[in-house]
């Protein structure tokens, strides 16, 4: 009886250990981990796993060529959140690369930029 119980504890363990790692290391947390995961991906398809389930046409092997280019570099990584409300769409600008998120810059969306990102898929 013992031995199941220790059995059952360390699959457990395990189990759990296992998702934590993942989670933990190979799932990109913020936008330059992104970034480095498409960057470094070895072709496209590997590059498409990060890329939620449903959402795999907003991601085209064009922009997945054009990224890993050795003539292209990113200017700058920027990471942001929209909140979204009735009347207005506040744009945080946030620390990408960081353990915690620090904000940088909150700015409200002129109306264009709030239609269009309304229309975007959810």
């Amino acid at each position: 009886m013992k031995k199941g119980w220790i059995r059952l504890m360390a699959m457990a363990f395990i189990i759990i250990s296992a998702i934590t790692y993942y989670e933990f290391f190979l799932v990109p947390k913020n936008s330059l981990e992104l970034y480095q995961e498409i960057a470094f991906a070895e072709n496209f398809e590997e590059a498409q796993k990060i890329v939620l389930e449903g959402y795999e046409n907003n991601f085209k092997e064009e922009d997945f060529e054009y990224i890993n280019r050795a003539d292209t570099s990113p200017d700058r990584i920027s990471q942001f959140t929209l909140l979204e409300y009735e009347s207005k769409t506040l744009v945080i600008m946030t620390s990408p690369g960081t353990e915690k998120l620090k904000v940088l810059a909150v700015e409200e969306l002129p109306d264009e930029l709030r239609e269009y990102f309304m229309k975007l898929p959810q």
